[in-house]
């Protein structure tokens, strides 16, 4: 992908359409669940505001680790409360990251 490209894609992802985050992790402990740690992969969009955080972080030279927390909380709010309509007071984290992987 051209960088110019490539900058515009980022951008809309930023500001208008957000990204789709992939994580494969053993351990998602969620705070207000019963569900046993298992590996899960998950798949669910994020929003322009957690897409900007992490493209800013990665651009400050972020190491995947370092991503942990805020695509934890993108995944909290979007897979695991859908934007606050359930489980409310829910909050996911996860350990044991094998992948994680951004799709525009």
């Amino acid at each position: 992908m051209a960088p110019q490209v490539r900058a515009q894609v980022k951008g809309r992802a930023a500001t208008s359409t957000g990204m789709m985050v992939e994580v494969m992790a053993y351990g998602f402990t969620c705070t207000g669940s019963s569900d046993d740690g298992r590996v899960r992969t998950i798949t669910t969009p994020i929003s322009p505001t957690y897409a900007a955080e992490i493209l800013r972080l990665q651009e400050a030279g972020a190491t995947e680790e370092g991503l942990h927390p805020i695509v934890a909380d993108a995944i909290t709010a979007s897979y695991f409360t859908e934007w606050g309509t359930r489980a409310d007071g829910l909050r996911a984290d996860f350990a044991h990251v094998q992948s994680i992987e951004f799709q525009f």
